[in-house]
Order: structure tokens, then C-alpha cells, then sequence
């Protein structure tokens, strides 16, 4: 028996005994209610609420505190003796390499496909929203992170869901906490496996193998998918072996080069297709508001741009706060700050990127997806690349290696703390994790799996229900931390200006 025929056999078992499990449970977490002709997902409006009353709760802190944050990323309030692993921007470029991937490439081409083009203005606004989600998890993440005797730092909802709930509401709280942080670390390491490995693996080597060779090539076979399987394990490997700092190091270099490299092609393409601009930018505007001929009209514009936001940058779903608990700090709100850059760097800035690239320079192929063809999200950002010469869309192809490969390196840390959560710190349990994971990798050139992948995305969105709840429990938490922050800050400042200005003059009584 050939190894096609294998792993076509593996899949078509685990389809038939799953597909059942993962349709109730996708049908119960992404439960749609009909709003003016199209579908809204109740879990994303969950989310999109959430980003509402916590930019309302912190008084939009995403614009006002925009400064401060990149302040913060620079090191200005840098501390020497700050407890933690990673300096913020680190452990900014960790989070983002777990949230900029696939999606913000073929998910947004699907999102305007059937939204039409002014599903990138409320895909925009939903990313602004964001922000205050995520600043109110990270902030919680670093407040209850657990510090390891060996320096390492553990974080995330398995730790300040417990911990907060219990000095807030006690004996209750700590009970109710211990179980949605079983919950949390099971969710998180199951998407982990089947949603942030083999799902990344498995579309990146699908892009690799059609770009160089086609079907006839050496990497469409079965060998030449365990080759590439096992190269990337090999190096997904060697990065976890280093643990957050491994990590760090790879991603604080790697995410910003694949960013610029991306966001440059993107603009590329804009600039040869110029002549288009005005119209592609009237068009989006005019599809938020008055969108004609697009399912649902302004509300269908509306829910599929929320959508894809929520799905892509992460707000809400206690992943990201596991890469930020690891950042020396001595305040927990300024690696909460540090955060909310991270949807505006995920949805604002690459997303919107995509969708700009698509609406001025493939209008043809996401017409024709909308219009029922099936036509890959990958494919309709591919054909607005090759616009520019026949060879650009391989720049396409290197980011969604890239993109899949630093997503894979997140998501094993976050899946490594999920599974030393459940199972204990030991080097025998995280030495088995990292040899599961590089597994993962790869059955993920061979195998697609596609209803264990629908139950991981239904398992993670389903600990946003849990998360969410927690974050507005413990808000008043996070306005203290908040505070203590802004003080810290102002102190700094007048510190500052006090040590510029020299020693004050003493004071001179005055004569009666």
C-alpha cells in the first residue's frame, strides 16, 4: 500500500467519525441568527460587544495611550531588575507571529469575495475595537502570570482566570476559576495541535508544492511531502528547544522582515494599478453604507468585515496574553498597552493591506468568487500579485511560508504552556510535548484533516465565551493597574524634569 493511499485513508476515517462531532459543535459555537438577509454569527458579535464597552470602559485608551504604547515597545520605561524573559518588543513580535497568518491573506480574500469591498472598512473599525480587548486580557496576563524558579515565566487565562476570579470573589471564584482554566488550557492546546500546526503546515505546503512544480513536480509527491514535513519540524524544533527567549529572538526578526516584505509587495501592486485606486477606495466606502448586489447589503458588508477581524487578530480568545506574561515588566498595563498594537498590526495594517491589493488589482476573481466559483482566498490575492509580472506572485508564496512558520512557533509555546498546565513542569513532559508537536508537523504535509480543524477553531472561539467573562469581572482590576501605570509614567516625567532643571533654589523667606 503506496503512503497516498494511506494517509487518503486516514483522512476519509477521521472525516467520517469526526464530521458528525465537529458540525453539532460548529453549529452550536458559531450559532447565526438572520440580521437583514444574511447570517450574523452570535460568537462574533460577543466579540465585537466586547471591544465596544472595553473602548468605552478605558475611554478609547486605544487612541489615547497610542503614543504611550510605542513609547513603551522603544524601551523608555524599561526597568533593569524587571522580573521576565523577553523585553516588549520581543514579546510584541511573538504575539503577532501567532496571529499574522494564513488568514490575513486567504481569509480576507473570502471575507470581500462575499461582503464585496466595504467589508474592509468594518473589518478596520473591528481591528480598532480589538485593541481594548486586548489590552485588558495582556494586562490581566502579566498581572497573574506565575514565576518559575528558573527564571521562566508562566501566562494566560489557565492562570488569571483562577487567580483573579479568586481574590475577587474567593472561595467561589477560585473554584469556578480552576475549572475554566482545565477548560482553557484543553482548548487552547487542541486548536494548538490541529489549528496552529497542522492546518499552517498543511496550506503551506499545498502553496509551495502548486507554485514550484505543480502536480507533476517532486514536492507534490508523497515523498517530497514528508521532506518538507520533516524540514520544518527540524526547525520548528530547534526553535522550541530555546523555549520564549528561542522564540523571541527568531520572531522579533522574522516578523517585522516578513511585515515589510508583505505590506511592500502590497504596494507594489497598488502603485501599478494606480489608475484603479480611486475608484477601489470609492468603492469600499460605498459598499459600507450603501453596498448593493452583496448579501445582507450594509449589514452583510458589515458582519463579514467584523468576521474576519475577529477571526484574525485574536482579541478576546486568552491566546495572546501566554506570549506577553513572559515580558519583564514590573507593570502589568504596560505590556497591556504594548498589545493593543497587535490587531492594528494584524488587522489594520496587513489585512487591510490584502484587501486593498484584491479590490484594486483582482476585481475579476473576487467578483467571480462572489458569483459562486470556487476560487481559493489564496488564489484571488495570487492573481492581483501577477499583475505585476508573472513571477510575483512566488513573493506571495515565501509569505505564507513565512507567515505559517513563525504562526507554528507560537502556538507551540502556547500549546507547551496549555500542556504543562494539565500535566506538570518537568523536562520529561515538555521534552514529549515538543516530539508531539514536531509530529503534528509533520502529518501536516500529508494529511488535511478538515473536521479535527473545525472542531479546534469551534474549541477556541468556544473559550472566548469563558475568557470574555472573566475580562469583565476582572476589568476593575486592570483600571487599578491602569492607573498605576499612568502614575509610574508621570513620575518618570517630572523625575526627568527635575534632574534637566538641576537642583531647585532653596527658598527665601520673604520680609514681613
Amino acid at each position: 500500500m503506496s503512503l497516498d493511499s494511506i494517509t487518503t485513508t486516514i483522512d476519509d476515517a477521521v472525516s467520517d467519525f469526526f464530521d458528525p462531532v465537529a458540525t453539532t459543535v460548529g453549529d452550536i459555537v458559531f450559532y447565526t441568527v438572520p440580521v437583514a438577509g444574511t447570517d450574523l454569527p452570535l460568537i462574533v458579535a460577543w466579540l465585537v460587544i466586547a471591544g465596544l464597552v472595553f473602548t468605552a470602559w478605558f475611554g478609547l485608551v486605544q487612541a489615547r495611550k497610542l503614543k504611550l504604547a510605542f513609547d513603551v515597545v522603544r524601551g523608555r520605561y524599561d526597568e533593569k531588575d524587571s522580573p521576565g524573559e523577553v523585553n516588549h518588543f520581543q514579546a510584541l513580535t511573538a504575539a503577532v507571529s501567532g496571529t499574522v497568518g494564513l488568514g490575513n491573506i486567504a481569509g480576507v480574500a473570502v471575507a470581500v469575495s462575499i461582503g464585496g469591498p466595504g467589508a474592509t472598512f468594518w473589518m478596520i473599525l473591528c481591528g480598532l475595537l480589538g485593541m481594548a480587548t486586548k489590552f485588558v486580557e495582556v494586562t490581566l496576563g502579566v498581572k497573574y502570570r506565575e514565576q518559575h524558579p528558573d527564571g521562566t515565566v508562566s501566562g494566560g487565562p489557565m492562570h488569571y482566570l483562577p487567580k483573579g476570579l479568586a481574590e475577587r470573589f474567593g472561595r467561589g471564584g477560585a473554584k469556578l476559576g480552576k475549572v475554566l482554566a482545565v477548560l482553557a488550557s484543553v482548548m487552547i492546546l487542541f486548536f494548538g495541535l490541529f489549528g496552529g500546526n497542522l492546518f499552517q503546515t498543511n496550506q503551506s505546503y499545498a502553496q509551495i508544492s502548486s507554485t514550484f512544480g505543480g502536480e507533476d513536480g517532486f514536492l507534490a509527491s508523497s515523498a517530497g511531502a514528508v521532506l518538507f514535513g520533516l524540514v520544518v519540524a527540524a526547525l520548528v524544533g530547534l526553535v522550541l528547544l530555546g523555549g520564549i527567549r528561542s522564540i523571541a529572538s527568531v520572531t522579533s526578526r522574522l516578523v517585522p522582515a516578513m511585515a515589510i516584505m508583505y505590506v511592500l509587495a502590497c504596494l507594489v501592486v497598488i502603485l501599478v494599478n494606480v489608475t484603479a485606486v480611486p475608484d477601489a477606495i470609492g468603492t469600499i466606502f460605498q459598499g459600507a453604507f450603501e453596498a448593493e448586489g452583496v448579501a445582507g447589503g450594509v449589514i452583510g458588508a458589515l458582519i463579514v468585515g467584523f468576521q474576519r477581524a475577529a477571526f484574525s487578530n485574536e482579541a478576546g480568545l486568552g491566546s495572546a496574553p501566554i506570549a506577553h506574561s513572559a515580558v519583564k515588566t514590573k507593570h502589568p498595563a504596560s505590556e497591556g498597552l504594548v498589545a493593543l498594537l497587535e490587531p492594528f498590526i494584524d488587522t489594520v495594517v496587513v489585512c487591510t493591506m490584502t484587501a486593498l491589493t484584491i479590490v484594486i488589482a483582482a476585481p475579476a476573481s473576487w467578483d467571480a468568487a462572489r458569483e459562486g466559483n470556487e476560487i481559493g482566498g489564496v488564489t484571488i490575492t495570487s492573481d492581483a500579485f501577477e499583475t505585476v509580472l508573472p513571477w510575483f506572485p512566488n513573493l506571495l508564496t515565501v509569505a505564507v511560508l513565512l507567515f505559517a512558520f513563525s504562526t507554528i512557533l507560537t502556538w507551540g509555546y502556547y500549546g507547551l504552556k496549555a500542556w504543562t498546565y494539565l500535566f506538570g513542569r518537568s523536562k520529561v513532559s515538555e521534552i514529549v510535548f515538543k516530539a508531539v508537536w514536531s509530529v503534528f508537523v509533520i502529518a501536516g504535509s500529508l494529511l488535511s484533516l478538515d473536521s479535527l480543524i473545525s472542531l479546534a477553531d469551534s474549541a477556541l472561539f468556544l473559550l472566548s465565551v469563558f475568557n470574555i467573562i472573566g475580562l469583565y469581572l476582572l476589568a476593575p482590576v486592570v483600571k487599578r493597574e491602569l492607573n498605576s501605570f499612568l502614575t509610574y509614567v508621570r513620575n518618570r516625567h517630572a523625575g526627568a524634569a527635575e534632574t534637566d532643571a538641576g537642583p531647585a533654589e532653596p527658598e527665601t523667606a520673604k520680609a514681613p
